[in-house]
């Protein structure tokens, strides 16, 4: 027949780290007292670091919302821009409605229609007469004697 094993109890497990306790605690102690002031070199200079790089970022970021291509100047400029046109927009859209109002007053309005006439073809009605004012380049004196020859 084949070997019995017999295992260890579990209290004589206990007993043996109970044993080599101090032993542990003393190498411990030991190692915290010589490798602390590294450990603290290290947490801080890498909080240190992490510091650094949030401050770096946030003025990147900072930066890149105000001049980025996308940025506020740009996006004042933008915006200036398109009030701008809006203006022109409704300048048109004004300009516009008046010619169609002109151009319905023009085929359906008989004065409207009288008026045109008389201003661009200068018709006249039988019995009147029309007075027609000098234009403004013959009635100005030329400046200088080269002007004059």
């Amino acid at each position: 027949m084949g070997k019995l094993r017999i295992l260890p109890s579990p209290e004589d497990g206990v007993r043996a780290v109970m044993k080599r306790a101090p032993q542990a605690e003393a190498f411990i102690a030991k190692f915290t007292l010589r490798w602390r002031p590294a450990c603290l070199w290290i947490s801080n200079t890498w909080r240190r670091l992490a510091t650094a790089a949030v401050l770096l970022l946030t003025v990147w970021l900072s930066l890149h919302v105000m001049l980025g291509a996308n940025g506020m100047v740009v996006y004042r400029q933008k915006r200036a821009e398109y009030q701008q046109l809006q203006k022109e927009n409704q300048k048109l859209q004004m300009e516009n409605e008046q010619y169609t109002q002109q151009i319905k007053a023009l085929r359906s309005d008989p004065q409207t229609i009288e008026k045109e006439t008389r201003e661009q073809l200068h018709y006249t009605r039988p019995g009147e007469v029309v007075y027609v004012s000098p234009s403004a380049e013959i009635s100005q004196k030329p400046a200088s004697r080269a002007a004059r020859r």
